[in-house]
């Protein structure tokens, strides 16, 4: 056998295995089968032996070859019902006669007969390439065949034109005139107004004739770019046409245009996968029900280019949106009045700030709104007007001057001190600050430390200044929600980044280069300025990834002043204009230079700690890192200054320059900040090319910068928990977890592991007098088990078990079960429980630390939970598999909670089903055959697939059905992976 060097995803087979045996082991990568996939996979390698089996039979007839093909394939049934008795039955067995079904026709009333609906030129059971070629099938009438016989018929379309409709116009209404009494439209569209491509007519149309048509009435973007058929057929032979034709008469018919039919016979988990994508869709509020006045209205918007502003306004809080509310809302029920929303720049900060106020405002009447700017001052003024359906809100500012000062819009340059003397601290109930950042500065300083109101909101992109100075103390140093750039790149509210790792900086290893925790800028900058060959690495990456070096808008983020002119005159001198600017540059000076930045007379600006924060570039389209940033906020900020959308602006280019880096620098870092997640799983996510990013975005790291990287996170995973007692012995020995934290720039993740606590990390540092036992580092250890608790009402009733000056055991208190369960894992016995609260008491510092970290989850917790309606349990909150049996009271006979290993577990005393979902059930992350089960279908729908042996024919799935609508319960517990 020919074995070539390349990739595999096959089982071994003896044969295989024997070739493989001659290579040298150096040269084999294999691995366990992974469990969620081995049916798929031995059924592939015994479809290939059989079809080879089947095509050597042989007959004198053809017709006698297919009755020994029948009478081997019922054989090969009986061997296989004898391994699995209940699995094949005698009736699964082909009949003797050797016939296709091939339809079922519907009855109809006489004088009609039954008619045959026309097959479509590929047999349903078969997958195929369409490219309108010649002698090939072309799309349009096999559209045309597959509707005749469909059921069902799901449309996703990016553009519908009338010439394309007409090609199919009589299909659709006969499809659309089968509908049953009462029954839900057979025909569901899904298409755009984007750049008003999408012809009303056809709309219209589909409408009239009875489809469901939604439309997405943005039309300066959109998301959707699929072109694809869903045709339901009840008989289990659905079929897909997915590929690149629009709705259109070139498309159709005679376009080089590339389409693929896929049959739910040989492919039914794409066909799964189609379904359960449309129905997101379907349910995604980003699509609204088809009306005529509004798509005309959107057509028309972009025709002319300009709307009143008012038009503008989403006044229906977006999902993120929504989000921040409901944050925002659980931070003032804990008694948070002054809460901080950091989200970028284009998301929609000044509308929550309005459906924030509009909900307020009956019992916080008056209200102050300021800006440092008139055009922001302006924009808000309206929002509030539509958002509240008020028009009475008055403005302070270029000499208007407020009748009654009860819901004012104010420039904070009117707000004088005299102007302040006139109004007593607690005259506003509600004060809204946007673009908080600028609050550092002496005049809003000012503002702040008059005013008293019952309610601050402070509106930023960033809560860290160019200066240094931050604006968190305002709010007791934190942020009520942070809008994660994931987040805003996956719901297309931000232009997405292509970002390039490129290896080959100058080497930044050296011990002398690192000092309180950071490079030295001095010396950073020493070794910058004198690499000119450095600088020439750079002008030749950016002219390799920039599409056009002399159009790009260009933002250079540099170590000092000198660096930045350096990079400047090196810009220059080949033909790239550019300029340096940092906080020693004037004012009149940085807006001149953004100015020619934006009317393309330049092509880059390298700045020093400069635009960070509270500028906005939306036409900034190249990002250059050209020194190391210590600060995953700060990376954020940078990187967020090219993600503001624009018009023609595709996506942001992103070059950041890697080379070898201290050993107590983190790159972990700004990948964390872009992905979330642990180092091991960013060390997985560079192997693995980073698979899992936001539509239109991707993470290219070339050799070079991917062995820099995997090498550093490879060193800090080695080092184990070192560089962390070393960071602690600096800040001192009265240092709390909290302040450890914050300082240090940790995750809770990086102190607690199976490997300690924040206490073996004060022994470690010389802080702690007091010796471990054994059975104290088991519950150290346990504390990381801790971790995801999120849900205020536990997080109090645990602090207030803590506080007493003892603790007696009570197994039928759920919050002592739930932390029993916590600190004592699946060795723990009901019957030990007051052992185990001794240990707490008695080691004080064991108890000390537990509640620290439960300090620590309450303030990093910015989700309300809600009491469920059965059972101690409340949704949105998060749970082991443990702690819900736990909760529910399920033991052994031994005394410790019941373990199970099914998805699904009945509880008849609570009248209670639980349900355990894994979204991505292979180890492998994603496979075809298992991603669409079970899946969210909107916020209020999920798709669950039971048990194969469970239908609506068994006691089981009778129960299931009734779920919701009488005494049983289900609760669904859901995870990634």
């Amino acid at each position: 056998m020919s074995l070539a060097p390349g990739l595999y995803d096959q089982p071994l087979t003896r044969r295989l295995a024997a070739d493989l045996a001659e290579l040298a082991s150096e040269l084999l990568a294999t691995s366990p089968i992974d469990p969620s996939r081995s049916a798929e996979l031995f059924s592939r390698v015994f479809q290939e032996r059989l079809i080879r089996v089947l095509e050597s039979v042989r007959g004198e007839k053809p017709r006698e070859r297919v009755e020994r093909q029948l009478a081997l394939i019922n054989g090969l049934l009986d061997r296989i019902g004898e391994a699995a008795e209940g699995v094949v039955e005698d009736g699964d067995k082909l009949d003797p006669s050797g016939a296709m079904l091939e339809a079922i026709l519907a009855p109809t009333a006489p004088p009609k007969s039954p008619r045959r609906p026309p097959a479509p030129g590929l047999p349903l059971s078969e997958s195929s390439l369409l490219v309108n070629g010649h002698r090939d099938l072309s799309v349009g009438p096999e559209i045309k065949k597959e509707i005749q016989s469909a059921d069902r018929v799901d449309l996703l379309c990016s553009f519908l034109k009338w010439s394309g409709f007409r090609l199919v116009e009589e299909e659709l209404r006969a499809l659309c005139a089968r509908r049953e009494p009462g029954a839900p439209s057979p025909l569901r569209v899904l298409t755009t107004a984007y750049m008003s491509a999408t012809e009303r007519r056809a709309l219209d149309e589909l409408q009239a004739m009875g489809a469901e048509v939604k439309v997405s009435y943005d039309t300066e973007r959109t998301r959707l770019h699929a072109k694809a058929w869903q045709f339901h057929r009840a008989s289990g032979f659905s079929t897909a046409l997915i590929g690149s034709s629009n709705l259109s008469h070139a498309a159709m018919l005679d376009g080089v245009e590339w389409n693929v039919r896929v049959s739910q016979v040989d492919n039914p988990a794409i066909l799964e996968k189609f379904a359960a994508t449309f129905e997101q869709y379907w349910s995604d509020q980003t699509f609204a029900p088809y009306d005529p006045a509004q798509f005309t209205q959107a057509v028309k918007r972009t025709r002319h280019q300009q709307l009143a502003p008012f038009l503008k306004l989403d006044v229906e809080p977006r999902p993120h949106q929504r989000e921040i509310l409901a944050a925002l809302a659980t931070e003032r029920s804990r008694g948070h009045h002054r809460n901080l929303v950091v989200a970028a720049t284009g998301t929609g900060k000044t509308i929550v700030a309005a459906l924030d106020y509009a909900r307020l405002r009956e019992t916080h009447p008056r209200m102050l709104f300021v800006a440092h700017r008139r055009e922001i001052l302006d924009q808000s003024l309206s929002t509030f007007q539509v958002v509240c359906k008020d028009p009475s809100f008055e403005r302070l500012h270029s000499g208007d001057t407020p009748m009654e000062y009860e819901r004012v819009f104010a420039s904070v340059q009117s707000l004088g001190e005299e102007r302040l003397e006139t109004l007593r601290p607690d005259h506003f109930d509600v004060l809204i600050v946007d673009e908080f950042h600028h609050a550092a500065a002496g005049t809003y300083e000012r503002l702040l430390e008059h005013f008293r109101p019952k309610v601050l909101l402070g509106l930023t992109a960033t809560p860290e200044r160019a200066d240094g100075r931050s604006v968190l103390h305002h709010f007791d140093d934190r942020v009520a929600y942070e809008l994660r750039l994931w987040k805003a790149l996956d719901q297309d509210l931000l232009s997405p980044f292509q970002y390039f790792g490129v290896g080959g900086a100058p080497d930044l290893s050296a011990e002398r280069l690192w000092s309180g925790g950071r490079y030295k800028t001095r010396d950073l900058s020493n070794i910058y300025t004198a690499d000119h060959l450095f600088a020439k690495r750079i002008l030749q990456e950016t002219a390799a990834k920039v599409t056009d070096v002399h159009r790009m808008r260009a933002l250079g983020f540099c170590v000092d002043i000198a660096h930045a002119e350096f990079m400047a005159q090196q810009f220059n001198a080949h033909g790239i204009p550019a300029e340096a600017v940092s906080t020693n540059t004037s004012r009149a000076d940085r807006a001149g230079a953004l100015q020619r930045l934006a009317a393309g007379d330049l092509n880059i600006l390298f700045r020093v700690d400069l635009f960070n924060e509270g500028v906005d570039l939306p036409n900034v389209d190249t990002l250059l890192f050209l020194r190391p940033t210590e600060s995953a906020t700060v990376f954020l900020q940078q990187l967020g200054r090219g993600l503001r959308r624009a018009r023609d602006k595709a996506c942001c280019t992103v070059l950041d320059f890697i080379g070898g880096a201290h050993r107590k620098f983190r790159f972990d870092i700004r990948f964390r900040a872009l992905l979330g997640g642990t180092r091991k799983s960013i060390q997985r996510d560079i192997d693995e090319g980073f698979p899992r990013l936001p539509s239109g975005c991707s993470i290219q790291l070339d050799r070079m910068a991917t062995e820099t990287v995997l090498e550093n996170i490879r060193q800090a995973i080695g080092h184990g928990r070192s560089h962390l007692v070393e960071d602690l012995r600096a800040l001192g020995p009265e240092t709390s977890l909290q302040r450890f934290l914050h300082e240090g720039g940790y995750d809770l993740e990086d102190v607690y592991d199976t490997r300690g606590s924040f206490s073996s990390l004060r022994r470690q540092a010389g802080f702690e007098t007091h010796t471990a036992t054994k059975a104290d580092e088991v519950i150290e250890r346990a504390f990381d088990r801790i971790l995801h608790l999120d849900d205020f009402e536990r997080l109090d009733a645990l602090q207030d078990l803590l506080a007493r000056p003892e603790l007696r055991a009570d197994d039928t208190d759920v919050y002592q079960r739930l932390l029993f369960v916590l600190l004592r894992g699946r060795a723990g016995r009901f019957g030990d429980m007051q052992s185990t609260w001794d240990r707490l008491w008695t080691h004080d510092w064991l108890r000390t630390e537990l509640r620290q970290l439960l300090d620590v989850l309450a303030d990093r917790t910015r989700r309300a939970t809600v009491a469920g309606t059965h059972g101690p349990l409340r949704v949105h909150a998060t749970y082991t598999r443990f702690e819900v049996l736990a909760a529910f009271d399920q033991r052994t006979k031994t005394g410790g909670v019941k373990t199970i290993q099914t998805g699904v577990y009945a509880i008849p005393e609570h009248r209670t089903d639980l349900f355990f979902v894994t979204l991505e059930k292979s180890e492998q992350g994603f496979t075809a055959t298992t991603m669409y089960r079970d899946y969210p279908l909107s916020e209020r729908r999920f798709h669950w697939e039971s048990q194969s042996t469970c239908h609506d024919g068994t006691p089981t799935g009778r129960r299931y059905l009734t779920l919701g609508h009488g005494e049983n319960t289900g609760l669904l517990f859901v995870r990634q992976r």
